[in-house]
């Protein structure tokens, strides 16, 4: 007589051997990528960019005795990219100008765009309009005044992307700080170059 015997189902073996191959096949792909965007990053070599405060002059400076500003600041900023497939979107940029602790003025420069191995003048003219000041800025500002020239730092912050043939970074907060610009009240005196920091 024939001995009937049965076998135990291998779904469960099947099933555990296809989410196996899907997971080394994920894996696969994120080494592959990652490999890619490496591959890329040390064949493009980014460089950093540079920043120096070029111009700066001040016009209509006036201290009234209510301790309030009146004033006009121009900068130039020269934004030089040294990267050669590398270029930049600037979707906008704020300028502000502060003497010590107490922002003077601020503004806002149109977006743009920077092409790679291109240097751009960014200027910016800022207005402080019967501006309070603190006793002590009005004090030290009446002190440089009487000395024909005051000593400001001037910030910018931008939100930038890098573009590399087609592809395009995600949205990145530029930072630049230009410090111990001396702007002269004599159009005698000529402005000296200030190299800025940059935080990105």
């Amino acid at each position: 007589m024939a001995n009937n015997t049965t076998q135990a189902p291998q779904q469960p073996v099947r099933h555990f051997n296809l989410v196996r191959c899907v997971a080394i096949c994920c894996l696969a792909l994120i080494v592959l990528v990652g490999l890619a965007v490496l591959i890329t990053w040390l064949a493009i070599r980014p460089k950093r960019l540079v920043y120096t405060l070029e111009n700066g002059s001040l016009q209509n400076f006036n201290l009234n005795n209510n301790h309030h500003l009146n004033a006009t600041f121009d900068f130039v900023l020269m934004a030089y990219n040294p990267n050669t497939r590398t270029s930049v979107y600037y979707d906008f940029m704020e300028s502000a100008v502060s003497y010590k602790d107490q922002t003077l003025a601020f503004g806002t420069t149109d977006p743009f765009f920077q092409p790679h191995r291109d240097t751009t003048r960014v200027e910016s003219k800022l207005m402080a309009t019967n501006l309070a000041l603190s006793p002590s800025t009005y004090k030290d500002l009446r002190r440089e005044k009487s000395s024909g020239e005051i000593e400001v730092d001037v910030r910018f912050k931008s939100r930038i992307r890098f573009k590399v043939g087609i592809w395009k970074s995600k949205h990145r907060t530029l930072k630049i700080v230009c410090p111990s610009a001396t702007l002269h009240l004599s159009w005698s005196k000529h402005f000296e170059n200030v190299p800025c920091e940059v935080k990105l």
